[in-house]
């Protein structure tokens, strides 16, 4: 057994060798999507295939989807195969994260010539070919490369087949194989750390550290949902979708220490790509409830074992194969919210208003002036909700956490040229305190021939709502030459002289305007946040 102490000793140190794997990805990755966006996901399991720890830099969707998808990975390839030097690859969208962008790398951990677990990691790569990052496959045949399970290096050797199967079909193939050799590097280091700290220790594996981790964490994930009071809570709501809206319903039900949601009732699934694999579903169900109710426990296989989600299958939250997914992180980016609106009127005091909810992702592809193929990937948010107490932040990613990009790394790395990026002023929601705002992002590409923009976005129909009171924040909108779009999410290809430019939507606001600050509505019309005063 461990003493506490020396417990959190251990832990604290396995968080420090996963951020360094973070790191190490972020600095040897070959795309902004990585080193700047920060897209990407680093986790350490033991042998069962239960994560042990996260890094705390990357985006939910990666690393609590990954906290099962490294399950099938055992299934497919059994640990007594493995030998070391061996490194896994896969991007089952259906098992893992929920669209072929997104490739997971696992690494099997020998500690003197032991088998002891697992390092992994996903990353979202700059293209897969097919389709690529776009709403418009109407099957996973149309979306790119599906890489099954199989071993990317076996006793260290690359598997060259795979390689040159990827390099003749992605429309990046430096980017996409500098990517995932980065992800590889980071593993390296890590349990080159990893071996370190057992040493130290006098560990011989993870089992015992790994299980008291897991057993500390489930516990106090119980007791947090023990304290609410039982009971199921409803909420829906609605995304623009694709050939039509999309309703989002949740019941939350709560009994003794056990959380299960349910989402019977959401809309069927779209023949679009915008539908949503049940296990990103489930990834961003557990961490908004854990953030919400236990946000200062650690995450991990322990603190997830309380928490149960179905949805119908074949519905928008619950693709199954050939189901189009590519661009499942606007729908899957609103069941958080919609179960953050179930918990309102459990837990008020920590509910924030909703807000733009998707990633708005600028992806661009075509031929630069050399006549080189490109393939550019920019995430880009608007305004989160006001909070219980605060403002909303804005042009902020939740419940994603990737990061935007500087305009200047944007324009070395791309043929593309922004005229304006900045705040979109009286986007943010009325209230008490005010949502968060969205951005005004205007660009064109440097090129001689017609690139092809595939338009992800939502909020065009459906505002951002606020809370008691708060006002809606401003919708979304795009407009090609001044001109408005009429579709949201459709492969556009557009002269090379076309200007796009895209309004983010504002987050919504909390209570009554009247309410406000007297000194904070000035602060507001000082800096622009706002053109006039209201309320």
């Amino acid at each position: 057994m461990f003493d506490p102490i020396q417990l959190e000793v251990v832990w604290n140190r396995l968080v420090t060798l996963l951020e360094e794997q973070a790191k190490t990805l972020i600095r040897t990755s070959f795309t902004s999507i990585l080193s700047d966006a920060n897209d990407l996901s680093a986790g350490l399991f033991n042998k069962n295939g239960d994560m042990i720890a996260q890094a705390q830099t990357g985006t939910p969707g990666h690393i609590n989807s990954m906290a099962t998808g490294v399950q099938h990975f055992l299934e497919n390839i059994p640990s007594q195969t493995l030998r070391e030097g061996d490194v896994l690859i896969g991007n089952n969208p259906y098992e893992i994260s929920g669209h072929l962008l997104d490739i997971t790398i696992v690494t099997p951990v020998f500690f003197k010539g032991n088998f002891i677990g697992y390092f992994a990691s996903t990353c979202h790569v700059s293209d897969v070919g097919g389709r690529g990052f776009s709403p418009e496959g109407e099957s996973i045949y149309e979306e790119g490369v599906l890489i099954p399970y199989m071993k990317f290096y076996d006793g260290g050797k690359i598997d060259k087949t795979l390689v040159a199967l990827l390099r003749a079909n992605v429309r990046a193939p430096d980017q996409v194989l500098g990517d995932l050799r980065a992800q590889v590097t980071a593993q390296e280091v890590a349990i080159a750390r990893l071996g370190e700290t057992l040493a130290e220790f006098g560990l011989e594996d993870l089992e015992e550290v790994g299980a008291e981790i897991m057993r500390l964490s489930e516990t106090a994930m119980r007791k947090a949902i023990a304290e609410l009071p039982d009971g199921t809570y409803e909420n829906e709501l609605y995304s623009d979708g694709s050939e039509k809206p999309v309703r989002l319903k949740c019941a939350l039900t709560v009994r003794g220490d056990e959380v299960h949601v349910d989402f019977s009732g959401t809309t069927d699934g779209s023949t679009k790509a915008i539908n949503v694999c049940l296990n990103y579903t489930l990834a961003y169900v557990n961490y908004v409830l854990k953030a919400t109710l236990a946000p200062d426990i650690p995450s991990n296989e322990g603190s997830f074992r309380p928490v149960s989600v179905h949805a119908p299958e074949g519905c928008v939250l619950n693709a199954v194969h050939p189901m189009p997914t590519a661009a499942r992180h606007i729908i899957g980016h609103f069941a958080p919210m919609c179960v953050l609106g179930a918990l309102y009127p459990v837990v008020p005091e920590k509910i924030p208003a909703e807000g733009a909810a998707a990633i708005f992702a600028l992806q661009v592809h075509g031929e630069d002036r050399a006549g080189e193929p490109f393939s550019s990937v920019v995430f880009n948010a608007g305004g989160a909700g006001a909070r219980p107490g605060k403002d909303g932040l804005s042009a902020t990613t939740f419940p994603s956490g990737v990061k935007g990009t500087p305009v200047e790394i944007i324009e070395n790395m791309s043929p593309l040229l922004l005229y304006q990026k900045e705040l979109r002023p009286d986007s943010g929601g009325t209230g008490e305190y005010r949502g968060g705002l969205g951005q005004t992002i205007r660009f064109g590409v440097q090129t001689n021939r017609p690139f092809h923009l595939p338009l992800m976005f939502d909020r065009t129909q459906y505002a951002p709502k606020g809370l008691e009171g708060g006002g809606s924040g401003a919708k979304a909108e795009v407009m090609i030459n001044g001109a408005r779009v009429g579709t949201s999410k459709k492969l556009y290809t557009l002269a090379p002289e076309d200007i796009v430019t895209m309004h983010l939507p504002g987050g919504g606001g909390l209570g009554n305007s009247a309410d406000r600050d007297p000194e904070a509505k000035k602060d507001d019309l000082r800096k622009g946040y706002v053109t006039r005063e209201k309320g």
